[in-house]
């Protein structure tokens, strides 16, 4: 039997506590081909959307998640981050910054060298300053609309840039202290250093996630868990939003009633079908994005097998390429 999917089954949402139900989340890619003839790219990944909503307030859920201070639910907060920008014959390509390898002493050092001019222009002090992300009240940059790393490297930034909205001057404003940051840290003694290394420059500065905690719209299949499983400090935010329990690394033996967001889950795929065929569990939720579209599937311990026409054949197991097929 097929699994149930969403859209041409009632009732895929079980009631609270009603069935042993663990919940799996792959992250998702942006279809682009529908926007290129917009005049700007969609807001947020596919799976940003889900977890936050559609207005995406990614900074103030990190910053939740990063550090142990209280956060204002009512208070617009934007992520900065340091950032590479690897340049081609005729444009820029945002570097992940997984790919700089900025060290905890760079990040402290960058800041302080343009602390002054980015509180100028915000009109606040920094928040919180982390080791990858530095968080402040976005201020004058309110209104900006922006995309996050995760979305936009790899990627030409001309399309990424953050642009206005209903405000206008305020894109102008930011490429302005933008501009002013880089040519700051191309002079740094950092950036020397690490040329002498052979790592990238650190020469931008990147904004994104500009946004209010109380614009969080998360979904009934994360808020009604009794655990959040993964290792993105998005979830660490939202299990301190929601007060839920949270661990980077999933506990196999306690799935039931839980939500996961895995870098590696086709790893564990073995031990979640086996969980369903001991009955340990009633059903497995995936939730994935085929075409940037929000797929929500029900597996039980039925469908984890082929079942052949020719009837003397062993039914095959369902395995994790046909899982997420």
């Amino acid at each position: 039997m097929p699994p149930k999917i969403r859209g041409m089954t009632a009732n895929l949402i079980s009631p609270k506590g009603s069935m042993r139900r663990f919940t799996l989340m792959l992250s998702g890619e942006d279809a682009l081909e529908g926007h290129t003839n917009s005049t700007s790219p969609p807001m947020g990944l596919p799976h940003e959307r889900f977890l936050l909503g559609e207005q995406v307030p990614l900074a103030p859920v990190l910053l939740l998640g990063q550090s142990s201070q209280a956060v204002n639910p009512a208070q617009m907060i934007a992520c900065l981050q340091p950032v590479h920008l690897h340049a081609t014959r005729d444009h820029l390509i945002l570097m992940s910054q997984n790919q700089i390898d900025l060290t905890e002493d760079e990040s402290n050092q960058l800041l302080k060298t343009v602390l002054p001019f980015i509180e100028e222009d915000f009109q606040s002090t920094v928040l919180y300053q982390g080791h990858y992300a530095w968080f402040i009240p976005a201020g004058p940059f309110t209104s900006l609309a922006s995309h996050s790393i995760d979305q936009a490297h790899g990627r030409n930034i001309d399309w990424w840039m953050p642009r206005d909205t209903h405000d206008e001057g305020v894109a102008k404003r930011w490429r302005k202290l933008q501009n002013e940051i880089q040519m700051l840290w191309h002079i740094n003694p950092i950036n020397e250093a690490r040329a002498l290394h052979g790592l990238p420059s650190v020469n931008s500065l990147w904004i994104s996630g500009i946004g209010k905690l109380n614009d969080v719209t998360s979904p009934s299949a994360l808020k009604e868990s009794n655990h959040l499983y993964g290792s993105h400090p998005i979830l660490a935010g939202l299990a301190k939003l929601f007060n839920i329990p949270y661990s980077q690394e999933l506990n196999i033996s306690a799935l039931a009633g839980s939500f996961a967001w895995l870098d590696e889950a086709e790893g564990f795929w073995s031990q979640v079908s086996q969980a369903l065929i001991n009955k340990e569990l009633d059903e497995l939720l995936v939730i994935d994005f085929p075409q940037g579209l929000v797929r929500e599937r029900i597996f039980t311990a039925k469908d984890l097998h082929h079942k052949s026409w020719a009837f003397w054949k062993k039914a095959e197991a369902l395995t994790w390429k046909d899982l997420i097929r």
